[in-house]
C-alpha cells in the first residue's frame, strides 16, 4: 500500500514538492553566498533560526503561487489523463516553472547589491527605457558565471529528481476517482494555508513586509524573502508614482520632512520614559469633554477616565488620524509616515532604510518594547515593530506563557486577549524594562464583532447608541485600571504618556460622518510631573504623524531625523497642518481651511471651522486655496520621491 502511495500522483506531487522546495532553499544559499560580506558579519544562531523559519514560509506561499497549475493537473480527477504523454508534459511544466523560480532568485543575488532588496514587479518599468538592458544582462553572466553554473546545477536537480508516477499501479474504478478527489479537495484549503503564510482567521495575507519579523535589520528581509514571492506581491502594488509638480529645489524649499532641533530648552535631556497607548477605534466623539456642543451641551461620551485624564493633559481640539485602517496607524505614529494611496506595510517601500522613534531613542540608550494581543503575526505589526528597532514584542504567544493569567481563556474570540489582562499584563513587562524605556501598547478590544468580556456584558450592553460604545466604555475601564496600578510604579512620575486612536469607527452625530470627521480622533499628551500645560489647544492641528516630533522635542533629543509630521511644541500653531488620504483624493487641514486634491486639480475646499459638516465647496474662491495646494503638493512629491528612492532617513 505505501509502494502504490509513493508511486501514486498523489505520491509523486508530495515528492517533487519536496525537491522544489530543496533547489530554492539552495539558491537562498547561493544569494547568501553571492552577498556574504552584507549578512555574515550580523548572523547568530538566533538569527539563522528565525531567517530558516522565514525563508520556509515564504518559500511555501511562493512554490504553491507558482506550481498551482501543476498540482491541479496532477490531482485532476480524470482518468484519461493517465497516460505517458501527459505526464511527459507535467515534468516539462515543473521544471520551466520552478526554473524561471531560480533564475529570479540568482539573479537578484547580483541585483541586490545596487537595490539593497528583492526585486519587485517595479524592476521592469525601471529599465524600459534603457536600451542596453540586455547588454548588461549578458556581461553580468560573464562576471557571474558561477551563478550560471548554479542555475544549470539546480535545474539538472529538478529534472533528475523528478518523480513520475507509475501507471501500472492504478485500477481505474471507483477507488481511484475517490483517491483523487479526496487529495484535490484537501490540497485545495492547505494551499490556501500555505499561500496566505498562516492558518489563522483574522490575519492578513502575508507580504513583502512580513519578511521584518525575522530578522533583526531591514536589509536581511532578502535572505527570507525569494523573488518571485516579491514579485508576485507586488503585482497592482505600484503605490508610489513620483510626481513632477515642481523641481526639486523649489520642492525642498516649500517643504521637508527633515527636521532640525537643538533641544536647548530641555534640561534632563532624555532621562524620561515614553509610554504610548494605541487605542483601537478610539474615536474623538467618544470623548464628553472634547465635544461640549453635542446634544445641546449634555453629552457625556463613553469614557469617562478618559475625560478626567484630560483635565491633566494637553490635547487639541482639532486631531486627526492619517490613516482609516490599524496598519496606518502604526508607521504614521511611530515613524512619522502617513499612508498615502497603500498602507506602507503593503508596498514594496515596507523594506526602505527606515526610523522610527524607536530605533531613534534606541540609539540613546533606551530600551524598547512593543505589544499587542493579537496573533505575533497579525496586521503585520510585530515585523513592522522589528524593523523600526524595538528590541521586543509581547503577542498572544507570550501573553499565553504567562501562568499568571487565563491564556486563551482571555481571547476575544476573534483578534486578541481582551484589553483589560493585557494591559496588565503589559504593565507586568515595563516594570522590568531598564529605564529610560519607550514601551508603545496597541489595544485590540473595541473593535467588531464589538463584544466585551461576559463578566460586563449585563452592565455595558446598553451603553451608548451604537454597538462599539460599549466596548469603548469596556477599554476605558481597562485603561483606568492600567493607570491605577502604573501610578504605584516608581517610574511613573518620570513618564510621558501618549494616548492616541489608531482611527475612527461607528458614528452617531454626523459631523464625524464628513470627510474630514472620519479622521477625528483624540491625540493626549500627559505628564503626571505636571510638566506640560493641561490644555485643550484650539489653535494648532494636530494628526498622528506629530507625536514622535513632539515627544522628541520633549525629550530634548538634538539630532536631525525624518518625519511628515509637525512638533506641536516648536511650531507656530497656523504652521501645523494634518494630512490623509481616501480613495484617490489627498486631504489637506491646515489653518480653518480643509482642501481635497485629486492629484491633478482641487475638488473642494471647506471653512471646516465655521461648516463643520462641510456643505459649502468653496474652490476657486479663496486667495488660500493656491498656496495650500502647492504645499499638498510639495507634501506628495516628498512622500512618493522618498519612497521610490529608499530616502527616508534624514541624511538621504
Amino acid at each position: 500500500m505505501f509502494r502504490r502511495l509513493i508511486h501514486s500522483n498523489i505520491g509523486a506531487a508530495v515528492l517533487n514538492m519536496l525537491v522544489a522546495y530543496l533547489v530554492w532553499m539552495l539558491s537562498r544559499v547561493a544569494f547568501f553566498a553571492e552577498n556574504w560580506s552584507s549578512f555574515a558579519p550580523y548572523m547568530s544562531w538566533s538569527l539563522f533560526k528565525s531567517m530558516l523559519h522565514g525563508a520556509l514560509v515564504f518559500d511555501t506561499s511562493a512554490l504553491l503561487y507558482v506550481n498551482s497549475l501543476y498540482l491541479v493537473l496532477m490531482l485532476l480527477p480524470f482518468h484519461l489523463k493517465e497516460r505517458k504523454g501527459f505526464h511527459k508534459g507535467l515534468r516539462w511544466l515543473f521544471v520551466i516553472t520552478n526554473a524561471v523560480g531560480i533564475a529570479m532568485n540568482l539573479m537578484d543575488a547580483v541585483y541586490f547589491q545596487y537595490t539593497g532588496r528583492r526585486s519587485t514587479v517595479t524592476v521592469f518599468t525601471e529599465f524600459q527605457s534603457e536600451g542596453n538592458i540586455m547588454s548588461i544582462i549578458l556581461t553580468e553572466f560573464l562576471h557571474h558565471w558561477y551563478l550560471v553554473l548554479a542555475f544549470i546545477a539546480l535545474v539538472f536537480i529538478l529534472w533528475r529528481c523528478y518523480t513520475r508516477p507509475r501507471l501500472e499501479v492504478y485500477r481505474f474504478g471507483h477507488h481511484y476517482y475517490i483517491s483523487q478527489l479526496i487529495a484535490l479537495l484537501v490540497m485545495i484549503p492547505l494551499a490556501i494555508v500555505g499561500i496566505r503564510g498562516s492558518v489563522t482567521a483574522g490575519t492578513r495575507p502575508i507580504t513583502i513586509s512580513n519578511a521584518n519579523q525575522f530578522v533583526n535589520r531591514p536589509v536581511e528581509a532578502s535572505v527570507v524573502l525569494n523573488t518571485p514571492f516579491s514579485m508576485i506581491r507586488s503585482i497592482g502594488k505600484k503605490a508610489f508614482v513620483t510626481p513632477d509638480y515642481m523641481p526639486r529645489e523649489q520642492m525642498e524649499a516649500i517643504y521637508s520632512p527633515v527636521h532640525n532641533t537643538s533641544g536647548d530648552d530641555v534640561q534632563n535631556r532624555l532621562t524620561k520614559n515614553v509610554v504610548i497607548l494605541i487605542v483601537e477605534s478610539m474615536g474623538k466623539e467618544y470623548i464628553g469633554s472634547l465635544n461640549p456642543d453635542l446634544d445641546g451641551g449634555n453629552y457625556k461620551g463613553y469614557m469617562p477616565f478618559i475625560d478626567s485624564l484630560l483635565t491633566k493633559s494637553m490635547t487639541y481640539e482639532h486631531s486627526f488620524a492619517n490613516g482609516r485602517i490599524s496598519m496606518d496607524a502604526m508607521p504614521s505614529i511611530l515613524s512619522g509616515l502617513p499612508m498615502m494611496v497603500e498602507p506602507i506595510f503593503l508596498t514594496p517601500a515596507s523594506l526602505n532604510d527606515v526610523d522610527g522613534i524607536a530605533s531613534i531613542l534606541g540609539r540613546e540608550g533606551y530600551s524598547s518594547a512593543f505589544f499587542h494581543g493579537g496573533h505575533n503575526i497579525s496586521m503585520g505589526f510585530s515585523a513592522y515593530a522589528h524593523s523600526i528597532g524595538y528590541e521586543h514584542y509581547y503577542g498572544l504567544d507570550e501573553y499565553c506563557q504567562s501562568p499568571k493569567y487565563g491564556g486563551m481563556d482571555d481571547w476575544d474570540g476573534k483578534w486578541a486577549i481582551w484589553d483589560e489582562p493585557f494591559l496588565q499584563f503589559s504593565l507586568d513587562n515595563i516594570d522590568t524594562m531598564k529605564q529610560p524605556f519607550l514601551a508603545t501598547v496597541f489595544t485590540a478590544s473595541s473593535h467588531h464583532p464589538y463584544n466585551v468580556p461576559e463578566q460586563y456584558r449585563d452592565s455595558l450592553i446598553n451603553e451608548g447608541r451604537q454597538p462599539i460604545h460599549k466596548c469603548v466604555r469596556y477599554t476605558d475601564l481597562a485603561l483606568r485600571r492600567f493607570f491605577e496600578r502604573a501610578s504605584r510604579e516608581p517610574w511613573y512620575q518620570n513618564t510621558i504618556f501618549v494616548l492616541v486612536a489608531d482611527h475612527t469607527n461607528q458614528a452617531t452625530h454626523d459631523v464625524y460622518k464628513t470627510d474630514l470627521g472620519l479622521y477625528s480622533i483624540p491625540i493626549i499628551f500627559f505628564t503626571p510631573d505636571g510638566s506640560l500645560p493641561h490644555l485643550i489647544d484650539a489653535a494648532s492641528i494636530a494628526q498622528q504623524t506629530d507625536i514622535t516630533p513632539t515627544l522628541l522635542h520633549l525629550l530634548g533629543y538634538s539630532k536631525p531625523y525624518l518625519a511628515f509630521g509637525n512638533d506641536l511644541l516648536a511650531d507656530k500653531p497656523e504652521d501645523t497642518w494634518a494630512f490623509s488620504y481616501n480613495a484617490g483624493i489627498y486631504q489637506l487641514v491646515k489653518g480653518d481651511l480643509m482642501l481635497q486634491f485629486d492629484g491633478t486639480r482641487t475638488t473642494a475646499v471647506y471653512r471646516y471651522k465655521s461648516d463643520p459638516l462641510l456643505k459649502e465647496n468653496m474652490v476657486g474662491k479663496l486667495p488660500e486655496q493656491q498656496g495650500m495646494e502647492l504645499f499638498l503638493k510639495a507634501i506628495i512629491q516628498q512622500y512618493m520621491s522618498r519612497m521610490n528612492e529608499n530616502r527616508l532617513l534624514p541624511n538621504k
